[in-house]
């Protein structure tokens, strides 16, 4: 019986979104952002060049077609890619009114969401009274701190101190659908963190704010601040049955790795595997070795965006991409007779663009293995179709 690995390289977008011009970082529109294109010019033109040298080198990925992806996407040549494609491949553009990760993976899994996401203003106070009066409340304290659109990183080191000090949560938001909640796992306590966003999460849920997220970090002030590995999503679950309930339903075994179990709110997951993507590697590699024959594992890859594109490094996204392209090719030579690994993206996030935000993108889809005709441009639903079709589930 089939197996189905369906991976999300988070962010990794190559331009063309017909809408893109609808999407802003900042007062700039995301029309002409292409993050694996430019990170391929920024390499070729030695701008790139910290921890790596030279041009990109993704010879797996460009061997299934990405290069082609991109041409096909944006008309834009990804410089040193584009090699003659061994495997099945295609462009996938969106339909969700967002370029975030559950509206991206819930329309991957076949569901686009249905309604307009709330997101907070970009001013001094952020959170209406009531959301912060409530903060206050479930975590026992007479404030917060934050209240603002911030980087979680410099939020930490900026505040720190003085939430080790009055034991106030710092709260904040960014671009994304997003309520984010910062607290030291020493002086403020994990599990309390989980049980305030645990317990404050259907109140954000309401007002179809996508996710709220915790936080965890430690250190001090004289030695620096850093977050851990604790961080836990809790996510609005989609509105209807998604790929992951169709393989359940259909009495199949569903792993998920890396965030995928966070985004879908646990919905259709049987096993969750997590930690970091050198991590997450490892795990994937291993499920390719005893993945139950039927089964659907689903994982995603989030080093590219959060460690990367948010913080616009390019070499850093470069070295990740490298490295990526070096353990999936092992991982295809791991793979089964009548095994399909699907490759594929969620949303964009140009390390060159403006802003720190997400960029609204078209995502390639590269298929290994068998059974797939070609696929030219298709919509992110298709790729749940794809899986689905494969493993013999019926589609919704």
């Amino acid at each position: 019986m089939a197996r189905a690995f369906l991976v999300v390289m988070d962010s990794v977008g190559i331009g063309g979104a017909p809408d893109a011009h609808m999407f802003f970082n900042g007062t700039v529109p995301d029309e002409g952002a292409n993050t694996l294109a430019h990170i391929a010019r920024a390499c070729a033109q030695g701008e790139a060049s910290e921890g790596r040298l030279g041009p990109l080198r993704v010879p797996n990925l460009d061997s299934l077609g990405l290069g082609r992806a991109v041409q096909l996407a944006s008309g834009n040549l990804a410089l040193g890619l584009g090699m003659e494609p061994a495997g099945v491949w295609g462009v996938a553009t969106e339909v969700s009114k967002g370029k975030d990760t559950p509206s991206g993976h819930w329309e991957l899994a076949g569901v686009p969401v249905p309604w307009e996401w709330h997101y907070f203003p970009d001013q001094e106070r952020a959170f209406p009274k009531e959301l912060v009066d409530k903060t206050c409340a479930l975590a026992g304290t007479d404030g917060i701190l934050g209240n603002c659109h911030a980087s979680g990183t410099a939020i930490i080191d900026e505040l720190g101190a003085l939430h080790m000090r009055n034991g106030q949560p710092i709260c904040y938001t960014s671009a994304d659908s997003v309520f984010q909640i910062a607290a030291h796992e020493g002086t403020f306590g994990l599990e309390k963190l989980l049980t305030l966003c645990e317990d404050l999460a259907p109140t954000l849920h309401d007002m179809k704010v996508g996710r709220v997220i915790a936080r965890p970090f430690l250190g001090d002030p004289q030695n620096g601040f850093f977050r851990t590995e604790n961080r836990r999503d809790y996510a609005i679950a989609p509105p209807r049955p998604v790929l992951t309930n169709w393989v359940q339903d259909a009495g199949r075994k569903v792993y998920a790795v890396g965030k995928i179990g966070d985004i879908f709110s646990m919905q259709g997951i049987d096993v969750v595997r997590k930690g970091p993507d050198d991590m997450l590697m490892k795990h994937l590699v291993d499920l390719v070795d005893i993945a139950e024959e039927g089964s659907l594992t689903f994982a995603n890859f989030v080093e590219f965006d959060s460690l990367y594109g948010h913080r616009r490094d390019v070499s850093g996204y470069a070295r990740a991409l490298e490295w990526f392209d070096g353990e999936i090719g092992k991982v295809i030579r791991r793979m089964g007779r009548g095994d399909i690994l699907v490759l594929t993206a969620d949303h964009g996030n140009d390390p060159t663009w403006v802003g720190t935000d997400h960029t609204r993108e078209r995502v390639p889809v590269l298929i290994a293995g068998a059974g797939v005709d070609a696929l030219g441009h298709i919509e992110f639903t298709d790729v749940a179709a794809i899986v689905a079709r494969h493993l013999g589930v019926s589609i919704p």
